[in-house]
Parts: structure tokens; C-alpha cells; sequence
């Protein structure tokens, strides 16, 4: 998978793109990870990329000009063009696999008090991270970077990937290492047992509480098995007891 990031500020890619999943994804040739520095595309001779906004108001906007130029240089019949932007809609894991199926990926990073809208013609789509503000669009891009990346094929295991949170629509279960003690803490003796279907409807459990817990939201639209319904009463049961 082709992916090309636009921006302004390039070189806050260098220790993304040369640290952990990224980097190794990138030796192994799964991804081709490009940065763009859209500065470079201005045609004023300071370089400038941003200008004041017809109508007055605070701050400054980016131009057509430069980011359309990056864009024009790179951009192929199969690029998909990315616009990171808080009118876009929002992130997720059921995105980063449909993003995934694209050849190639464009992401313009924005900046300032945005972009000329004429710029968002040229776009498939508008992708927020999140409702809070940033003060540029790297972050996001790094994020779906990321996200995406780790779904390329022989990245990581897929039995890694399988069992994280969102991956089936739950938040994953809790997880211990040794030593079997610490301060006090027990590590559950099921975990310790060595019995495969008690250890698997134990996570799913803890699994399933975590989700009440913590993202309610994600329960409400779910369909559930047999078994996860008469898990879920048990955790409502027992978490109105604490």
C-alpha cells in the first residue's frame, strides 16, 4: 500500500516513520510511506502558503495554489485524497479497513484556520480524529497512518490484531504478565489454570465489562450471542453490587 502525506511541516514525520510497527513495516516493503512538504510547491518567492480570508476574520487560511500543486504532482487515477478536518467524519476501526483496500492514500494535513475551500473539490473525503481542536492536521494523519499500517498483511500477526479492542466491537479484557504477585496484586487464577474455555469466557467477560464500564455506547447497537447476554447480566448484576 502507496501512502502520501502533504504538509507543511515534514519534519515532524521523522521519528514516526523510523520507530517501531511504522519503520518495520516500511523495511519489509508492506507500505510505502511518502512525505510531501507542500511549501515547497509555492510559487511566491517567500514560500508563503497561507493567505488573510475574503470577508474578514480572524487567522489565516492555506491556498489553492501550493496544496494543489503537491497534490497534482503525486496524485494517480487510484489515489483516494484524504482531507484531515474537523467537518469530517469521524475515525474508526471500520474505517481504517476500508481505507486499507485503497492502492493508494493521499492525506493533506491542514492548517492555520483551514483551507481555501475550493481545495475540498479535489477531495474523497473529509476524516476527523476526534471533536477537539488541533493545531494541524500531522497528528490525525499520523494516527490513520498508523491505524491503517498495522492492518497491511505480515505487518504484525493477525492473531495480534484479532483480539484488540474494537476489533469485534468490544474493548479488550485486561492482561497480566509475570511476576504472579506484585504489592499485593493477584494475577486471576483462571488466567493460571491452564483450562482454554474457562480462560475464554473469562475474557470475554472481563471483556464485555470493560465495554459497560467504559464505552456503553459500543453495547447499544450489538448483537449479541446467547453466551454474551447471560455474561452481560452477570457483570450488570455484579457491578451494581460494588
Amino acid at each position: 500500500m502507496k501512502i502520501t502525506i502533504l504538509t507543511i511541516f515534514p519534519e515532524m514525520f521523522n521519528d514516526f516513520l523510523n520507530t517501531s510497527i511504522i519503520k518495520k513495516a516500511r523495511l519489509k516493503n508492506l507500505v510505502d510511506i511518502k512525505i510531501v512538504d507542500f511549501r515547497s510547491f509555492s510559487n511566491l518567492p517567500t514560500k508563503r502558503v497561507d493567505d488573510y480570508p475574503y470577508g474578514g476574520g480572524p487567522g489565516m487560511v492555506l491556498m489553492c495554489q501550493p496544496v494543489l500543486d503537491a497534490l497534482k504532482s503525486v496524485k494517480t487515477d487510484n489515489s483516494y485524497v484524504v482531507i484531515t478536518s474537523p467537518i469530517g467524519v469521524r475515525f474508526d476501526q471500520q474505517m481504517a479497513y476500508r481505507l486499507l483496500e485503497k492502492e493508494e492514500l493521499i492525506i493533506i494535513c491542514g492548517h492555520y484556520e483551514g483551507f481555501d475551500a475550493r481545495i475540498y473539490e479535489y477531495a474523497d473525503q473529509h476524516i476527523s480524529i476526534g471533536d477537539y481542536i488541533l493545531t494541524g492536521g500531522e497528528l490525525p494523519a499520523m494516527v490513520i497512518t498508523d491505524a491503517i499500517t498495522r492492518l497491511v498483511k505480515d505487518t504484525i500477526s493477525e492473531e495480534a490484531t484479532v483480539e484488540e479492542s474494537f476489533e469485534d466491537g468490544l474493548l479488550e479484557y485486561p492482561q497480566y504478565t509475570r511476576p504472579e504477585t506484585y504489592e499485593g496484586l493477584q494475577v486471576p487464577k483462571v488466567l493460571l489454570s491452564g483450562h482454554h474455555d474457562n480462560i475464554r469466557v473469562y475474557r470475554l467477560k472481563e471483556s464485555l465489562r470493560t465495554t459497560y464500564l467504559n464505552r456503553r455506547d459500543l453495547l447499544e447497537e450489538r448483537e449479541f450471542t446467547e453466551e454474551e447476554k447471560k455474561l452481560l447480566e452477570e457483570v450488570i448484576e455484579e457491578e451494581k453490587k460494588q
